[in-house]
């Protein structure tokens, strides 16, 4: 108790008192409060003060008197992820990791929402902030039903590090489809929605804390990001990269900052002085607590080699901004101390932004006392939350090609479809990565059949593998699985530890391997730490090659008569799988042994299977010849595209792509359907742009569906059969050409994004059709505004057509007479609206100064004097007429900016 009212006389500014008769009279009162303290110390010395547990504190007052007991060790060890108990002081263990990109992530059921990239095609702000609302909701129901289960490992928190905001500056990117695109502006406002469903804010306490990463100037390429080093010009940094930062920071107060893995300007990202103390606190006024991406504090010492020790890294970590270690560098704080690298003092900085996040989420006060903690358990997955994924990936499709109006098909004019394509029927093709586990995931395929019903029949072929070496595995069925004595299914032994020792606590037979458990499956009080052995004989129905592949987030092992396939302790291969090949003889007994074990909430186990030598092109061709139309359903998947992958295919390489065509086998099946003279609907099912030149020109109709989550299928049967009228718009540009990049290392943004792109693109950003016709008048702009002054304007917007429908009205700005290098054009304002037939809306934007600003050759943010053109339609202006079937028109109008204003925020 000394100590800690030594530690507060300290912290209390003794120069500042002495100025006047007031301040005297402050510093003689803090003295009596010190004597009656030192006084009290004697009962104190005998065990800690818990009144930081009084909720009639403030949580600064509560946060100072629970950190100023710790020691340094103990401060320490709350500054990982892994954050361990300290009994003493009554404080629970915390794992800080948990993610929440479209839904409830790595922690067992959760609604699973279009990834970022597909929901991003909607333009829809309002629909972002109910996902993120939805998702919180599941989030801390989900957290309150592990605390009540005795779970605190990770993925049971309640901080998201999610959204991932990053510019999406080029198409090779592997995790672009993490993000909302390549557009600052539209990424800023569809996050910070997003944001504020996530955190919303009772008065009192934040429902979750969510994280805008990875700040900053970060995309790639995956293979070289805990050793690449960007530098780019401030025009880019606060023209591009940074804004939606500022925007998520400024108006969306997300709380949370996550670092980048590489270099920016010669610094690490995860321990920037000038980006983490200067730009994000000092200059934006940011409040929250900054986090290192996963294992980027020891990236300082051996992957970027800044630091020469563990301790100087982690004291470059916590002087450079960053107060919480995603890994275990920070360890080495102690050592770094005891060194005069970094002060205790600035440790206790960090631990108190950390504390104060958990206090503000209500984790030390009773469960009542937080109205988020009554949200019950029953809403995860509730057929609301699926009717809402459906909505969201209803709007996030787009219909990029529609000749001679084939869309929308009626269900009582077709009587035979021919769906086919790897991704048709292939639960891993709805998801995106960072994904939840979904209840009842609709594909592609189901979703065709349940629209159809009786009334047509629905063929299916998935006519080839997604790439070179890679195929869609799927769990294997029970029908091949004998145990010992012949019956159907696998025996199962579960134990109660680790390693499969003594009396297994339960045994039963299991159909098949294919599980994810939220809770473990023997009894509540083993909590997560068990392990199961199966065995049996897999009796295969046709001689072959078979590619066998597990699937586990922790240890699982595969023996095929004593061969082994295995991911060993959470090792992922080959983007998520571990896979081997395996000859197999029909009808023949192959003795079987899977082992598997789990220590983490949401136990994942699947043994699976796939037919690489069978092709079954000749197969669609033949039943698209057959059907009166086909739809095929071609692209990528999340082990094709992703984080830091072990990818070596052609097109692909460690999660970024080489190539940004369709896998070449995947255009060969493209182009023997169409041959049979059939109507052809073409589903893109992709997270980044695809260069589709012969689809464009060759195919009926094409609609970019993305990853569109666990109501995939059921969205798209709505859209190709009318009962949804597509308005989605491209978030990104597609590109012809690989050959229209300039080299992904390049982080200059000349020739990206629709902004700076100088070529003919193959869809530009903002495209998308529609079903209706919109039209655009009464167009009302000033002629003229001073600088520093806002511009007012509205526009008129009719649905021509006759069907109802959402229009994008999107309002594009070009500054005509810039002193420096400006964008050709940039998105400045939208909004999503419905029209039903012959129904008219006066829409109103307002351009806020800061948009008519920009970096000047000086490095500061002006207005400038001089002439701005402004388009308002449904789409980016430019491209009239060079695309078929256009539903959405543009218009265009001047103003001039008299006189010029220099911004003091960068």
């Amino acid at each position: 108790m000394q100590n800690y009212l030594k530690k507060r006389l300290i912290r209390f500014k003794v120069e500042h008192l002495f100025v006047d008769v007031k301040n005297k009279r402050l510093l003689f009162s803090y003295f009596i409060f010190l004597l009656l303290g030192l006084g009290s110390s004697h009962a104190q010395e005998n065990g800690p003060d818990f009144s930081f547990l009084d909720t009639g504190l403030s949580f600064e007052e509560r946060v100072d008197i629970l950190v100023d007991q710790m020691t340094l060790e103990e401060k320490v060890s709350q500054m990982m992820n892994a954050s361990p108990a300290i009994s003493r002081l009554k404080v629970p263990e915390y794992n800080w990791w948990n993610e929440c990109l479209h839904g409830v992530a790595r922690a067992g059921y959760a609604t699973v929402f279009p990834q970022s990239i597909s929901v991003a095609a909607s333009f829809d702000k309002g629909l972002m902030k109910e996902i993120g609302t939805v998702i919180s909701d599941e989030a801390r129901a989900k957290h309150h039903e592990f605390i009540r289960n005795g779970k605190r490992g990770i993925y049971t928190g309640l901080d998201f590090w999610s959204p991932n905001i990053n510019i999406f500056r080029d198409s090779r990117w592997g995790r672009g489809h993490e993000t909302y695109g390549e557009d600052p502006y539209l990424t800023g406002e569809l996050a910070s929605q997003f944001i504020e469903g996530l955190q919303d804010h009772d008065g009192k306490y934040l429902k979750t804390i969510a994280t805008s990463k990875h700040f900053a100037v970060h995309s790639g390429p995956e293979p070289l990001r805990h050793s690449f080093d960007v530098d780019v010009s401030d025009r880019d940094l606060y023209e591009t990269y940074l804004p939606a930062f500022r925007k998520t920071v400024k108006e969306a107060k997300v709380y949370s900052i996550m670092g980048a893995y590489n270099r920016f300007r010669g610094e690490s990202c995860s321990g920037h002085d000038f980006l983490l103390n200067k730009v994000l606190r000092e200059q934006w006024g940011f409040e929250g607590y900054v986090v290192s991406d996963c294992g980027a504090i020891q990236d300082i010492h051996t992957g970027h080699k800044i630091a020469s020790t563990a301790a100087e890294a982690a004291a470059i970590g916590v002087s450079g901004g960053c107060d919480l270690n995603c890994g275990n560098y920070y360890t080495h704080l102690t050592e770094a101390v005891e060194e005069g690298l970094v002060s205790e003092e600035e440790i206790d900085v960090a631990v108190k932004r950390l504390f104060l996040a958990r206090f503000k989420l209500g984790m030390f006060d009773p469960e009542e006392a937080v109205s988020y903690a009554q949200i019950p358990f029953g809403i995860v997955c509730s057929e609301a939350h699926n009717t809402l994924a459906r909505q969201a990936a209803q709007k996030s499709m787009v219909l990029l090609k529609n000749k001679d109006n084939l869309l929308p098909l009626s269900v009582d004019q077709v009587k035979k479809i021919a769906v086919i394509g790897p991704n048709a029927d292939n639960v891993e093709s709805l998801l995106g990565n960072y994904h939840g586990i979904p209840k009842k995931p609709v594909t592609f395929l189901e979703g065709i059949k349940h629209k159809v019903g009786p009334k047509a029949e629905v063929l299916y072929s998935e006519g080839v593998h997604p790439a070179e070496g890679f195929y869609n595995l799927k769990p294997i069925p029970s029908a091949y699985f004998e145990t010992e004595d012949g019956r159907q299914g696998l025996k199962a032994s579960y134990f109660n530890n680790l390693n499969w020792e003594g009396t297994p606590v339960l045994e039963r037979i299991d159909d098949q391997i294919d599980f994810s458990w939220e809770h473990q499956p023997i009894s509540k009080e083993l909590i997560d730490n068990f392990s199961v052995k199966w065995e049996g004989y897999l009796v295969p129905p046709a001689s072959g090659r078979y590619e066998f592949g597990v699937f586990s987030k922790r240890g699982m092992k595969i023996r095929i008569d004593g061969k082994e396939i295995s991911n060993g302790s959470g090792t992922i291969h080959r983007g998520r799988y571990a896979t081997d090949i395996v000859s197999l003889e029909a009808g023949k007994r192959y003795k079987v042994e899977v082992t598997f074990f789990s220590d983490e909430t949401n136990a994942i186990a699947q043994m699976l299977w796939a037919r690489p030598d069978v092709s079954k092109i000749d197969e669609a061709v033949a039943l698209a010849e057959s059907a009166d139309l086909a739809v095929v359903v071609l692209g990528l998947s999340q082990r094709l595209e992703g984080e830091s992958m072990d990818v070596v295919t052609p097109g692909f390489d460690g999660g970024d792509r080489t190539a940004i065509t369709l896998p070449a086998q995947q255009e060969a099946l493209l182009k023997a359907v169409k041959a049979t003279g059939k109507p052809v609907i073409l589903v893109l099912n992709a997270g980044s742009a695809m260069a589709i030149n012969w689809a464009k020109e060759n195919v009926d109709a094409i609609i970019s569906a993305g990853y569109p989550g666990e109501e995939g299928g059921n969205a798209l049967a709505d859209v190709v059969f009318g009962d949804y009228n597509p308005a989605g718009r491209l978030p990104i540009t597609y590109y012809q050409s690989v050959e229209d990049l300039p080299p992904f290392e390049d982080y200059d943004m000349k020739g990206r994004t629709y902004r700076y792109f100088e070529g003919t693109p193959l869809y530009p950003f903002g495209y998308g059709l529609s079903y209706t016709q919109f039209e655009y008048t009464e167009l009302t702009i000033p002629t003229q505004v001073k600088a520093g002054e806002a511009v007012s304007l509205s526009v008129k917007v009719t649905n021509a057509g006759d069907r109802a429908g959402d229009e994008v009205v999107q309002l594009y700005l070009t500054d005509n007479e810039a002193s420096t290098v400006r964008p050709i054009r940039q998105l400045e304002a939208f909004e999503r609206i419905h029209l039903k037939p012959g129904e008219s809306k006066e829409v109103r934007f307002t351009l806020s100064p800061r948009q008519l600003s920009m970096i000047n050759a000086q490095s500061k943010r002006v207005i400038e004097e001089g002439r701005f053109t402004v388009h308002v339609g449904g789409k980016q202006p430019g491209f009239e007429g060079d695309l078929d079937a256009e539903t959405t028109m543009v218009v265009k109008g001047e103003f001039q900016v008299k006189g010029s204003q220099e911004l003091a925020d960068l």
